[in-house]
């Protein structure tokens, strides 16, 4: 039986169970107990699962698995959550250059809970008749709909999440109604294989769409159902993006012990 002291962490709803692995002390974790940690019935229960790891070039190395026990690709919130949780641990001196799965990342803090995180620049977006298709650290199915409120995410989320195209590799889907100024998102999420409160690269990538077509800066508020976030970033080209910032809430929930088998 090992013995696992964890921080639990939300970014709009965007749960994680966090650990300090800078020391290596929880190399050890499985898949298996990645997923159990995650179980929301006998587990601490989360959408993810990170680890602060040492980093010789960055102030820290940011690793992500998704509640299915599985390492994932980039996460927007969990990189928000991360990024407040190294501050917390005393990291940095509250700008932040961290590395993650899909590159280098940058986050800075505004107050106790506000925190802005760079993504990477996206330079391609496939636009079909109903639907856009982007990389944004995770790939994003996006579809804008009449009532993001009456669309039934898990179901129609999963149908496209498994059709022929995305079985394998797997994408998420995030349905998308224009909202007073801005947007309102609500993500069906691979690796969770259900609908979360929040997405941080989805919301990023259904801000990216909502831009008009004139070449600017850009800042679009975006309602998840776990609450308010804000894309900054530049639109360079049709379809290309730089200076990309997800900015919003992080907070820390809870810390406590559990033994794990």
């Amino acid at each position: 039986m090992q013995q696992i002291h964890f921080y639990k962490y939300q970014g709009t709803g965007n749960d994680f169970v966090i650990m300090d692995n800078r020391e290596g002390q929880y190399n050890w974790l499985t898949n298996e107990q990645v997923n159990e940690l995650c179980d929301r019935r006998f587990g601490i229960g989360a959408d993810g699962l990170m680890l602060l790891n040492k980093s010789e070039d960055y102030d820290f190395a940011m690793k992500y698995y998704n509640a299915d026990g599985r390492e994932g690709t980039m996460c927007g919130n969990g990189g928000r959550c991360l990024a407040a949780f190294a501050h917390k641990m005393g990291v940095g001196d509250g700008n932040l250059y961290f590395i993650a799965v899909d590159g280098e990342h940058e986050a800075t803090l505004d107050g106790n809970n506000w925190v802005n995180l760079k993504m990477q620049d996206v330079d391609f977006v496939e636009q079909g008749p109903l639907y856009y298709y982007l990389n944004t650290g995770s790939p994003h199915f996006v579809k804008y709909v009449e009532d993001v409120q009456a669309t039934e995410v898990f179901t129609e989320g999963r149908q496209i999440r498994y059709n022929e195209r995305f079985a394998t590799e797997g994408t998420n889907v995030n349905f998308v109604q224009p909202y007073e100024n801005g947007i309102f998102v609500r993500t069906y999420e691979r690796g969770v294989e259900d609908e979360t409160y929040s997405c941080g690269t989805g919301v990023t990538a259904a801000a990216l769409t909502f831009a008009g077509k004139e070449e600017k800066e850009y800042v679009i508020p975006v309602q998840t159902l776990g609450g308010q976030l804000e894309v900054r970033f530049h639109k360079t080209g049709e379809r290309s993006f730089n200076n990309i910032w997800l900015c919003g809430p992080a907070t820390l929930v809870f810390e406590g012990q559990i033994t794990i088998g």
